[in-house]
């Protein structure tokens, strides 16, 4: 309930946020160059706020449903003007104004994703080294010749301190390119680079796993099979299970380290396991049933124990990565700028066939991924937002109307031909946009409804 509630206030902080930004774009922009600004409102239906203030008495208003926004502008196709604000009219404006009015909101949207992406550049991310313990025989890791014991150094020239980075970088790189350029460092401290070809990569969309998509397990640094904290109450304690137990056995099997045991238990729930543990030099038997657990879309099996720390065993494969401020801005605009060029070519795929719709992401994806991100940390969900941002962006330009694209499509048809559209041309075309964008939402939300059933 906690973790439904978390994604539900993660969404609803992550769409208001990125919709206020995008319209604020429209309505700073518009009232910087002269024209009357009547309603700025975050959400649509009911209001559940609204204020009034400045020398023009705009309406802000928070409304009840946040999936999206508008700024409503002093315009005589949307009802009569006062002769005396007739030259604040947003259709009696120069096209060149129109255009920057239109234009801001995207814009907005892209200088928010280099400011969320400069921040998290300058605060850092910590996480483990991107060290490989095995590689898949026959996909698309070994094919490039990648080696159990590589550390992933770099892809495409872009640093890739930590698992979260490399795998970052290896999702993108591989839409973005025919090629990867995989720089690693063996275990012998010798850098060589390894190229991975995007077609063997194939289609991330069909994936919930990139790793092991493509034939990488992470190193994992052995753990003694040593119980630590007990859970009160749960089926370890319950059983007898004490702080210091280290397991031989589980139903006859040898158990190595702590990793193994707790694939061995999370594939067993309600099924009863015999242990044969050691205790202060003595060898117990007892028995204990892994509680049923749900986890994602999946049942495991829990039995309320984590292992016995080792000292200093992390701190030796976990690194701080981040930047200077004055470096970590043109690394923003970068990153953002792939990061719009990657959304259109993924659009386009999707478009002409090579790529699966299952690349979309409807409202509850987007919701799964903003808790998620909310509750790893202040740093993955700026990262978070900052992608979403830039999607936002180049949605929007797209010429479809009823889109800012749209608009700027008939002020470009306008600057060509001399005179607006006709009211009817206009009319007939957000009637089309209407329904592309219908179908769209449509299409996302039976994407997401098959990533719940799969």
């Amino acid at each position: 309930m906690e973790d439904l509630l978390l994604k539900i206030l993660a969404f609803i902080v992550a769409v208001g946020l990125l919709v206020a930004v995008h319209e604020f774009g429209h309505f700073w922009v518009a009232r910087r160059l002269g024209v009357k600004v009547l309603r700025f409102s975050v959400g649509f239906g009911r209001p559940l706020w609204r204020r009034q203030s400045g020398p023009d008495k705009p309406e802000y208003v928070i409304a009840a449903i946040p999936l999206g926004g508008y700024v409503k502008m002093l315009d005589e196709h949307e009802g009569p003007v006062p002769p005396q604000d007739a030259h604040r009219a947003f259709n009696r404006q120069p096209l060149w104004i129109r255009s920057a009015i239109v234009v801001a909101g995207p814009l907005f949207n892209f200088l928010f994703a280099i400011v969320a992406f400069w921040g998290v550049l300058t605060l850092g991310e910590t996480g483990i080294r991107p060290i490989i313990g095995e590689v898949k025989p026959g996909l698309a890791a070994d094919r490039a010749q990648i080696q159990a014991g590589d550390e992933i150094v770099a892809i495409d020239a872009r640093l890739t301190p930590t698992w979260p980075l490399a795998i970052q970088e290896l999702a993108t790189a591989s839409v973005a390119r025919p090629e990867l350029r995989i720089k690693v460092r063996d275990v012998d401290g010798i850098e060589r680079v390894r190229v991975m070809l995007s077609s063997d990569v194939g289609d991330l969309a069909e994936t919930n796993d990139l790793l092991a998509h493509l034939g990488i397990v992470p190193y994992r640094p052995k753990v003694p099979p040593v119980f630590g904290e007990i859970v009160s109450g749960e089926a370890a304690d319950t059983a007898g299970v004490r702080s210091g137990d280290r397991i031989l056995s589980a139903d006859g099997q040898a158990i190595a380290d702590w990793h193994q045991w707790v694939e061995y238990v999370q594939a067993r729930p309600g099924v009863t396991i015999g242990l044969l543990l050691e205790r202060a030099g003595s060898h117990h038997e007892l028995f204990l049933t892994p509680a049923p657990h749900a986890r994602n879309d999946a049942v495991i099996g829990r039995i309320g124990a984590a292992n016995q720390p080792v000292p200093g065993l992390n701190e030796r494969y976990r690194v701080h990565y981040s930047m200077g401020w004055g470096e970590a801005l043109p690394a923003a605009v970068a990153r953002t700028a792939e990061y719009s060029v990657l959304t259109l070519k993924v659009i386009w795929r999707i478009l002409t066939g090579q790529a699966s719709i299952h690349n979309l992401s409807g409202p509850i994806t987007i919701a799964d991924a903003a808790g998620k991100t909310a509750s790893i940390g202040f740093v993955y969900f700026l990262k978070f937002l900052a992608i979403v941002s830039i999607s936002l962006g180049v949605l929007n330009l797209l010429p479809v109307p009823i889109l800012d694209g749209g608009h700027l499509l008939y002020f470009a048809i306008e600057a060509i031909k001399g005179s607006p559209l006709s009211e009817a041309a206009m009319v007939q075309g957000q009637k089309i946009g209407l329904a592309l964008l219908l179908g769209l939402m449509s299409l996302a939300f039976y994407v997401d409804i098959l990533r719940i059933l799969d």
